[in-house]
């Protein structure tokens, strides 16, 4: 039986975690055969480390978010031409990863997150793996911690970063597949969408870790009658007892939705929605053309999206300082922004060359079985000091 390795990072809830579930979930409705597994490199290294960061992040974001941005930009981002910062843990986790590979001995690997792709490819380049690596990217962009060397594949969000990779590091147009970023199938696609024109319903999301100040959004709501609001709490329960406690017909909290099904008949019901610029939920509102409305975004990774999806004017960014109910109004009862709008939506999608799964299952048995052509290790690779890996010559 032939086995594929998924590898997200850390154990919480990310859109690292939701793009793995949904391949995984596309390959095992076509073929119970394939052993899928899904590990996260930083747990099966230390358990204890895994939760010390996770917990710090989410602290880090919440109290000092302008030293996140400062940080992830200098750092990280795909205007950063510096090599990857990551000389003083690289021993400890290549060797982490290779002991996995090891132990698992997948005949694929789709990375969901940069540091996994980052620490695959350098064993590729020193001749410690041969296996083929997938990079399944999760935002509208591409972060300097992804590798490009060595992976045989990319799945990703736009036409736009397509010719970034070609153009910025010579990656071979048959290499790169343009499938947006992958949504699971359970949330249908939408072609048309009629609009409640008497009292829209307009979905909030963004509560379910209390980041991105969505009460303070939320409590505006009281003061808007000519919209009803769904407002997704998710495990955020002080949120939800907030909202509840207000007893407003106008106002309906929901708590955490585990079922796609449900979230795609939500998509169904609302006419548009609020939200923070997540890779995974933009899409699935931009696959339901939902008219987007962000409220706020966290440092780093948010922020760099929102930035990409201004400039294609697929969302619309409200501004604090002016009324929900104006900018709602500004949007959704203007029919040339509508229409530039829904002129938008067509050329992102249009731009696609593969979202149905059907095709991606056929790309992964395709390099199953012939097993794709291996990208050739150069020789400086081969010099690497292996023991400073910690590996034998």
């Amino acid at each position: 039986m032939k086995k594929i390795l998924f590898l997200p990072l850390l154990r919480m809830q990310s859109g690292h975690h939701q793009v793995a579930d949904t391949i995984m979930d596309m390959i095992k409705i076509r073929d119970e055969n394939i052993i899928l597994k899904k590990i996260d490199i930083m747990s099966y290294s230390s358990k204890t480390l895994e939760k010390v960061i996770s917990k710090n992040y989410i602290k880090w974001i919440n109290i000092a978010p302008k030293s996140y941005d400062y940080v992830y930009k200098k750092r990280f981002s795909p205007s950063n031409d510096s090599k990857n910062p990551t000389k003083f843990y690289e021993r400890f986790f290549l060797r982490k990863m290779y002991d996995l590979i090891t132990v698992e001995k997948p005949d694929l690997i789709v990375c969901t997150h940069g540091f996994p792709s980052y620490l695959v490819s350098k064993l590729k380049r020193i001749g410690r793996c041969n296996i083929p690596v997938i990079n399944a990217y999760t935002d509208f962009f591409i972060n300097n911690f992804w590798a490009k060397d060595g992976i045989d594949l990319h799945f990703v969000p736009s036409k736009e970063v397509k010719e970034n990779l070609i153009d910025m590091y010579r990656i071979p147009n048959e290499r790169i597949i343009v499938t947006g970023i992958p949504v699971h199938e359970e949330i249908k696609k939408t072609t048309h969408r009629d609009f409640h024109s008497v009292k829209p319903l307009i979905l909030i999301a963004g509560g379910n870790s209390g980041l991105g100040g969505i009460l303070k959004l939320s409590t505006e709501l009281k003061n808007v009658n000519q919209y009803h609001f769904i407002v997704l709490c998710g495990n955020n329960e002080e949120l939800y007892d907030e909202i509840n406690s207000w007893d407003n017909d106008n106002i309906q909290p929901l708590p955490y939705i585990s079922s796609r099904e449900k979230m795609n008949e939500l998509y169904d019901k609302v006419d548009a929605i609020i939200t923070k610029p997540g890779g995974v939920t933009i899409s699935e509102a931009l696959r339901k053309r939902l008219p987007i409305f962000v409220h706020s975004y966290l440092p780093g990774q948010e922020k760099i999206n929102l930035t990409y999806l201004k400039k294609h004017q697929l969302v619309f960014e409200m501004n604090p300082n002016e009324s929900l109910a104006s900018q709602l109004n500004t949007f959704l009862k203007n029919t040339e922004k509508m229409n530039q709008w829904e002129h938008s939506i067509d050329i992102f999608q249009q731009e696609i060359e593969m979202d149905m799964p059907e095709q991606i299952m056929d790309v992964m048995n395709w390099i199953l079985d012939t097993k794709i052509k291996r990208i050739p290790i150069q020789k400086k690779y081969r010099l690497y000091n292996y023991r400073l890996l910690g590996f034998r010559s």
